[in-house]
């Protein structure tokens, strides 16, 4: 059985923190920001932890592996 490859575009939107958790970017920061209050932009920024729902298969999809 080969080895199961990395995700390439899940290696692109997702890192894994020390602790393990997954984090993303928010959604919503690219592009037609002018129209949103400074404040929902300023709280768009950063990055934040992703739900544990679907962190498994995140994992799966960087490591090639499952835990």
């Amino acid at each position: 059985m080969p080895k199961m490859k990395t995700h390439k575009g899940t290696k692109k939107r997702f890192r894994l923190s020390a602790s393990g958790k997954a984090m993303h970017r928010q959604s919503g920061t690219s592009h037609l920001a002018a129209r949103m209050s400074q404040k929902r932009k300023r709280n768009l920024r950063g990055t934040t932890v992703l739900d544990k729902t679907v962190e498994a298969s995140i994992r799966t999809a960087l490591n090639g592996n499952s835990y």
